[in-house]
C-alpha cells in the first residue's frame, strides 16, 4: 500500500455551522491517486448544501468542493503513470463499467464519484480520487494564457458543465443562446456558446455582470429588474428581426438556479426551443408544462460532464476562446467561512476559488 501523506481538509458538520478544519492522512488505493490541491472553486451547489440543508449522499462531517485542480503526488497500484501531473479532477466521476456508462449514459451511473457529496471534496489540502476521468493540463499553454494551476478549478463545473448543455442542445453559428443568469456557470455558459458561433443574449438581475459579459460574448443584455417576461420576449425578438436571426428555435439556458430565473427561462420558450436546466435550486416554481407540447420544444436536464469532454472544453480556455482570469479570483482557504458568507451574500462578483498554503 502506498505511504499516506499529512493533510488537513475543512469539513462541515452542520447545516450553517463553521466549517472546522481537520487533519487526516491522504492515503491512495488501487486505481487511485492523491492530488495536492492546487484550487477549489465555490459553487452554487457548494452554498446549496451548506445553508439550504441539500442533502449530500456521504452524511456529515463532509468537506465539500467540487471544483478542483492540482498535482498528483502519490498514486496506487495501477496509476503510477499519473505521479507528478497536474491535473483538473473532475465534478461528476463515472465507475466506467456499468450498463449505464457503456450505454454512453455516463452522468446518470449510479455508480458515480461526486466530491463533496459522495466523498471528501477539494476544500482541503489533498483529496484522494480514482484515477479515471482525470483531465491532464499543459502546463506550458497555461502559462502563455497567464494562468494559474489554481485557476483552473472551475473548469471541473463552471466550464465543463455547460459546454455539454451547448454541445447537446446543437448549438450553431445560427443559433441565438439565451443565458438567464450570467453569475458564474452562466458567464461561461455565454462565452461557450459565443465560441460554437451563436448570437448569446444575456439575462441578469446585476447591472455590473450584465457590462462584463458583455465585453465577453453577449449581444445583448437585458436587465431583469426592468423587463416582465412580454417585455424581455418583446426585446429579444425585436433584435433578431433587427439583425435577421430566427425567431423560433432558440436555445434557453437557465443558469440562476433562482425559482425567478427558471420561471424567465421556461416564458422564453418559443417554437422549436430547447431549454437547457443547468442551475438548480431547491425552491418550487409553477409553470404550465404544455407549452413544452404547444411549442413543440424541449427540455433538458445537464448533470455534471463527462470525463472525456473535459480536454475539448479545457481547450476552449486554453486557444483564448473562453476568458477565465477576469471571472474569477483567489482566496486563502484557511478563510472559507468568510468566503462563504461572502458567496452567500452576493458580495464577490468573480467566482471564489479558495487556495491551500501547503
Amino acid at each position: 500500500m502506498a505511504q499516506g501523506i499529512a493533510a488537513h481538509r475543512w469539513m462541515m458538520t452542520a447545516v450553517k455551522q463553521p466549517m472546522v478544519c481537520e487533519a487526516f492522512e491522504a492515503t491512495p488505493g488501487q486505481g487511485e491517486v492523491v492530488v495536492a490541491v492546487a484550487g477549489c472553486g465555490v459553487c452554487h451547489t457548494d452554498l446549496g448544501y451548506f445553508y439550504d440543508g441539500v442533502r449530500t449522499n456521504h452524511p456529515l462531517a463532509l468537506a465539500l468542493g467540487h471544483e478542483i485542480s492540482g498535482r498528483v503526488v502519490a498514486t496506487g497500484a495501477g496509476a503510477e503513470s499519473w505521479i507528478g501531473r497536474a491535473v483538473i479532477i473532475p465534478a461528476v466521476l463515472p465507475c466506467g463499467e456499468c450498463d449505464t456508462c457503456k450505454r454512453g449514459r455516463p452522468n446518470i451511473c449510479r455508480k458515480q464519484k461526486m466530491p463533496g457529496n459522495d466523498i471528501h471534496g477539494g476544500f482541503a489540502s489533498h483529496i484522494v480520487v480514482p484515477a479515471r476521468g482525470l483531465c491532464p493540463v499543459d502546463e506550458a499553454r497555461l502559462a502563455k494564457r497567464g494562468l494559474s494551476l489554481a485557476d483552473m478549478s472551475v473548469v471541473a463545473d463552471a466550464v465543463t458543465t455547460p459546454y455539454q448543455a451547448v454541445l447537446r442542445a446543437g448549438v450553431t453559428r445560427d443559433s441565438v443562446a439565451i443565458v438567464v443568469g450570467i453569475g458564474g456557470v452562466g458567464g461561461y455558459s455565454a462565452q461557450i456558446a459565443k465560441a460554437f458561433g451563436a448570437t448569446v443574449i444575456a439575462i441578469d438581475v446585476d447591472a455590473v455582470k450584465l457590462v462584463a459579459i458583455g465585453q465577453h460574448g453577449a449581444s445583448l443584455t437585458l436587465n431583469a429588474r426592468e423587463h416582465d417576461i412580454k417585455s424581455l420576449k418583446a426585446k429579444i425578438g425585436e433584435f433578431c428581426k433587427a439583425n435577421g436571426l430566427p425567431l423560433t428555435e432558440w436555445t434557453i439556458f437557465e443558469c440562476s438556479g433562482t425559482a425567478a430565473g427558471q420561471t424567465t427561462a421556461f416564458g422564453l420558450l418559443t417554437y422549436g426551443a430547447t431549454l437547457c436546466v443547468v442551475g438548480f435550486t431547491m425552491d418550487r416554481v409553477e409553470l404550465r408544462l404544455s407549452n413544452l407540447m404547444a411549442f413543440d420544444a424541449r427540455a433538458l436536464g445537464n448533470w455534471g460532464c463527462p470525463p472525456d469532454l473535459y480536454p475539448a472544453a479545457l481547450d476552449l480556455v486554453l486557444d483564448g476562446k473562453i476568458n477565465l482570469a477576469d471571472f474569477v479570483e483567489q482566496h486563502p482557504l484557511d478563510e472559507i467561512n468568510s468566503v462563504f458568507e461572502q458567496v452567500h451574500s452576493h458580495k464577490l462578483a468573480r467566482r471564489a476559488v479558495l487556495v491551500p498554503q501547503q
